[in-house]
């Protein structure tokens, strides 16, 4: 399938009676890249990942997914098509992690419980991110990083080709975090459209193919991180000091200062 995954036109979005928390939104978002979403709290970044899993409707202006408007596509088409990480989550019943983790299979089949395959693949996600010794305790038994990567593997349990993620490195430690952009890399190899948000600058620098960059809810930059993780961009984004380096490999090394301050 060639051609963008989404395309964004003028788009604004918000909540109930409230402001817009997107405006004038206009984005392309290709196939098998890994795309990191960067600004500060209450730039848009969720609001624009909740938009993009059709869990917020737009105000104004279209989404289009692989040529179609994203509001047309028939839900079953879409959770097999896309999956969902939320910021944070609380269970509403009790659940072991392999049975939230199946719950991620539930489009690849109209009803009756759980396959074999897909009690295979639920396991499989928990194992790709070391936590297949979790697959029968309860969630809400667990720490914050080991549900995180729980959460996750049920997203990718449901082998989507696109994958939008808030913060997916939250509460994980060095290690976990590593296996997690290690997975996450390996789908948008692979052909998958990876999306997430994020504060740690060094996953997107380490990790993503491009960069969009939310300021107020509109796109101050987008493109590849050689384009838009560059000091001037990233000062203005976050109001500090921005440095960036260069890796052996090319990739940009950032560090962020305190915000400058007035002479004297």
């Amino acid at each position: 399938m060639s051609g963008p995954v989404f395309e964004l036109a003028g788009l604004e979005a918000g909540y109930g009676h409230g402001p817009d928390v997107l405006s004038g939104v206009d984005l392309t978002l290709g196939r098998g890249r890994l795309i990191t979403l960067l600004g500060e709290n209450g730039s848009g970044k969720s609001t624009l990942l909740k938009a993009l899993a059709r869990l917020l409707a737009p105000r104004a202006g279209t989404i289009a997914f692989e040529g179609r408007a994203l509001a047309a596509v028939p839900r079953r088409e879409a959770a097999l098509a896309i999956g969902y990480l939320p910021q944070s989550f609380e269970p509403f019943f009790p659940a072991t992690a392999l049975e939230l983790v199946l719950l991620g299979r539930t489009a690849h089949r109209a009803f009756g419980a759980p396959s074999a395959a897909d009690v295979r693949i639920a396991r499989a996600a928990l194992e790709e991110l070391d936590a297949a010794g979790l697959a029968d305790v309860d969630v809400g038994e667990m720490s914050g990083g080991e549900r995180q990567r729980v959460l996750l593997a049920r997203v990718l349990a449901g082998e989507t080709r696109v994958l939008l993620l808030d913060e997916p490195t939250t509460s994980l430690d060095p290690r976990h975090r590593f296996q997690v952009v290690d997975a996450l890399t390996r789908r948008a190899r692979a052909g998958a459209t990876v999306v997430l948000s994020t504060h740690e600058l060094d996953v997107a620098a380490g990790a993503a193919d491009e960069a969009v960059l939310l300021r107020g809810g509109r796109v101050m930059a987008a493109g590849a991180v050689s384009e838009t993780l560059v000091p001037a961009l990233l000062g203005e984004l976050f109001g500090v000091t921005a440095h960036v380096a260069r890796l052996p490999d090319g990739r940009p090394h950032v560090a962020l200062g305190p915000p400058a301050g007035p002479p004297g």
